[in-house]
């Protein structure tokens, strides 16, 4: 399996970017992808299936951010502090549990589009997967509360945009530790500007942990070659090394 296009993440983690002044920070290059037109399914409308790599924002979603500008109310920001001190020994990522919406962990994915339902399948983690329903115009009313919530999607124009509710509060936003409670409620605008390109523009909603709505913009270059088959369970060497780990 090839991956020339995959950036994989910084070393370090911690203190997290969005806590460094934006004039202090060392520039990140992100991976090349090739260009070329956008591929485009028999309906015409952009197809963006395609294996992806990685974009740069598992560590720090809101590393576009400056100091003090992302919304935390009271609550979210005395959370972050205190995981950022315990450098993230509570991540559920760290112990195999899923990573949620909208993050993404620094291993590949990959999307399967049809007319009715388009599929994420995750490489890391759990090699999970999300299924966004694009052939329902409305959440169920009884939701059971999950990690990856439930997902309907609709296209506007060459934007797919994916609305998640639905969520069980206890997935980290990143590695960083931006919070979520079970009332988050993520829009996702996903497109394919050319061949070698995933964007997507994520809008984060919860009243519980942030004042307002607050939105990153995520560029993904296209993976040559196939997601392999990943299990974070298997040898998972990663939890006795966390600071503080008593296991």
């Amino acid at each position: 399996m090839l991956l020339p296009f995959l950036c994989a993440p910084a070393a370090g983690q911690f203190p997290a970017e969005s806590t460094i002044p934006k004039e202090k920070r060392r520039p990140r290059p992100m991976a090349k992808a090739p260009t070329g037109p956008t591929p485009r399914t028999k309906d015409g409308k952009p197809d963006l299936s395609a294996a992806w790599g990685y974009s740069g924002y598992t560590s720090d979603i809101a590393k576009d951010y400056d100091v003090g500008q992302v919304p935390m109310t009271p609550i979210a920001e005395k959370l972050f502090k205190a995981r950022q001190a315990n450098q993230g020994i509570e991540d559920p990522e760290a112990r195999c549990l899923p990573t949620g919406v909208p993050r993404r962990d620094p291993y590949p994915s990959k999307i399967i589009q049809t007319p009715d339902l388009v599929l994420i399948l995750f490489e890391g983690n759990i090699h999970s997967y999300r299924q966004i329903f694009l052939n329902e115009h409305e959440h169920p009313k009884d939701l059971d509360p999950t990690w990856y919530g439930h997902s309907i999607g609709k296209w506007e124009g060459d934007e797919l945009v994916v609305d998640t509710i639905g969520f069980n509060g206890k997935t980290w936003l990143d590695l960083a530790g931006h919070p979520t409670s079970d009332q988050l409620h993520v829009i996702e605008r996903y497109s394919r500007p050319d061949f070698g390109h995933l964007k997507l523009v994520i809008t984060i909603e919860d009243p519980v942990m942030y004042t307002k709505p607050w939105e990153v913009t995520e560029i993904t270059p296209i993976l040559q070659g196939e997601i392999i088959e990943y299990i974070c369970n298997e040898n998972n060497l990663d939890v006795p090394h966390l600071v503080g780990s008593k296991e």
